[in-house]
């Protein structure tokens, strides 16, 4: 059994075909986490999983790029695409209609800070847009507490800013258990450290099957610490590069994880599973 803890059904990418490819993880027993990133996407997250078997849930909440009107592009190894994200505030009560409309919301995200994508021609626009994100970011956090729901955290370029941001609210709240994770984490392992003291866990996409810059993060870390995901349809793992990503290839993560500790498959599918299900109350 594993769980994809991370991927986008929800998104265009899938919209011919999205029952076909959940079924195809289903039959492998990988069951899946659909994440939203607006409005639009938490809706019909939500609506994914009650549409689709046993074994779909839904994340909502509002990406830290959809907080302005931008042309996102990319062309690397995250995978290729572009699209125009519209600016949306985030109205609480649309959200928690969403919840209370939905017994399989898991958790509140992405959300976060994403300082990548940032477009401004002045220092104090760039600051402007900067302290939107981190506003949002914390009404989302609280957004969490307050339905007593997980955060699945985006974080590009900001992590100086995410960690003050988390800590603040980690030492007001000081939970009991883990109430976070640090979604396809971009950090090294004093970093990831910094936050397992503050209750969170990390997760790892694709990314990690044709890069090394994790390995020592992997080595290292309790492996009850670490999530998978696809993050799907980007970060396409090996040996799949270079086609739409899915659920059904988080087994290549998962297996990338054992190959790097040294450990059985079987092990880190344990221990991911049951982390997972943990975390997400499923």
């Amino acid at each position: 059994m594993l769980i994809d803890t991370h991927c986008h059904l929800n998104f265009v990418d899938f919209k011919d075909d999205y029952l076909d490819v959940a079924r195809r993880a289903l039959a492998e027993d990988i069951q899946m986490i659909v994440i939203g990133s607006e409005y639009k996407t938490s809706l019909r997250a939500a609506n994914l999983s009650n549409t689709l078997e046993k074994g779909v849930y839904a994340a909502i909440g509002l990406h830290p790029i959809h907080l302005e009107d931008i042309l996102i592009k990319n062309d690397n190894e995250n995978g290729k695409y572009e699209f125009r994200s519209r600016s949306e505030d985030f109205i609480e009560n649309n959200y928690q209609k969403i919840i209370d409309e939905n017994k399989k919301i898991k958790a509140i995200g992405e959300i976060g800070l994403d300082y990548y994508h940032i477009e401004a021609d002045s220092e104090e626009k760039i600051i402007k847009i900067k302290n939107k994100q981190k506003q949002v970011f914390i009404e989302q956090l609280n957004f969490a507490k307050k339905n007593k729901l997980p955060v699945i955290i985006h974080c590009r370029e900001a992590h100086d800013d995410l960690y003050d941001i988390l800590n603040n609210f980690y030492q007001e709240n000081k939970f009991i258990q883990e109430w976070g994770v640090i979604h396809c984490f971009s950090g090294d392992y004093e970093l990831a450290q910094k936050y397992f003291a503050l209750g969170l866990k990390i997760s790892f996409t694709g990314l990690i099957t044709f890069n090394k810059k994790w390995d020592e993060v992997i080595k290292k870390s309790p492996l009850e610490k670490i999530m998978i995901e696809t993050d799907s349809p980007y970060l396409t793992p090996a040996p799949y590069r270079g086609q739409r990503n899915e659920p059904l290839y988080v087994k290549q993560v998962a297996k990338k994880i054992a190959e790097i500790r040294g450990i059985s498959l079987e092990e880190v599918e344990k221990s991911t599973y049951l982390e997972s299900k943990k975390f997400f109350n499923l």
